[in-house]
């Protein structure tokens, strides 16, 4: 499914992948409102759809948004809860870069009526989409897994301390995943050597995981965010390393076939 807002790409498997910060655009009409840097909108998860595209060949699907988390945050809560208590956070509509600094012109900040035209223009409709795909895929085997994919710059001040380990799986400390899923999943990183690694460490998952995280009800989230290092230089122009994603791609996609080959515990 094609429009405005995203792109699905539905699979044959039980497993959704969802890349929610790789969006670029900034409408024309809310351009003005951003400082000239932030219209290179560099906090985006670079390149993620094609790290993945590998993953739709194995029977998994894809939803992408087409706009940036400049203009709303895909994995905040609607209601601009902090995702992380105690620590800085970006809102669902960003007023700064990860950095710190503001990315609006003074005074340019979307207000409340702005917020809620992108959450419903923006937000419900990716939303809606995760839900509806999830359901079909429930209703076809049983259960379904929503693997939310992200990545960052490995040193960020303003966000955490020190350097980010270069794979990070979240399962909001085990509650938006079966168990079993969560240990077969952070086997499959601890049986590599190439990347550091860490399960539910300083990223647990975002909105996206916890909302949609019910394995309860046979809807299982899962996390992972990864340093841009492991398939990219972190700085501009932020160009895709073949090399250096080659060198992630095997464990991107036995964590797929892990996800796609689990079957929910008897």
């Amino acid at each position: 499914m094609n429009n405005d807002v995203y792109t699905l790409t539905p699979g044959t498997g039980p497993l959704l992948i969802s890349v929610p910060h790789v969006g670029t655009r900034i409408p024309e009409d809310q351009a003005q409102r951003y400082l000239p840097r932030a219209l290179q909108v560099e906090d985006t998860d670079w390149h993620l759809e094609p790290v993945y595209a590998f993953a739709r060949a194995m029977g998994a699907g894809l939803i992408v948004p087409r706009y940036s988390r400049f203009l709303i945050d895909l994995n905040r809560a609607p209601d601009n809860a902090p995702m992380y208590a105690g620590a800085n956070n970006t809102e669902l509509c960003p007023t700064r870069f990860f950095t710190g600094e503001a990315i609006y012109h003074d005074g340019q900040a979307p207000d409340a009526a702005e917020i809620a035209r992108r959450r419903g223009s923006y937000w419900r409709p990716y939303h809606d989409a995760i839900t509806l795909e999830l359901s079909r895929l429930k209703a076809q085997h049983g259960h379904a897994i929503l693997f939310d994919g992200h990545s960052i710059k490995s040193s960020l001040p303003w966000l955490f301390e020190g350097t980010l380990p270069d794979l990070n799986l979240g399962t909001a400390n085990g509650n938006s995943c079966a168990p079993s899923l969560r240990d077969v999943l952070s086997q499959v990183l601890q049986s590599q050597s190439r990347f550091t690694q860490v399960t539910d460490g300083r990223f647990k998952g975002g909105h996206i995981t916890r909302h949609f995280g019910r394995p309860a009800e046979g809807q299982h989230a899962i996390q992972l965010e990864m340093c841009w290092s492991t398939y990219m230089p972190e700085s501009p122009p932020y160009l895709l390393d073949a090399t250096r994603t080659g060198q992630l791609t095997p464990v991107l996609r036995a964590l797929v076939q892990t996800m796609l080959d689990w079957t929910p515990d008897a």
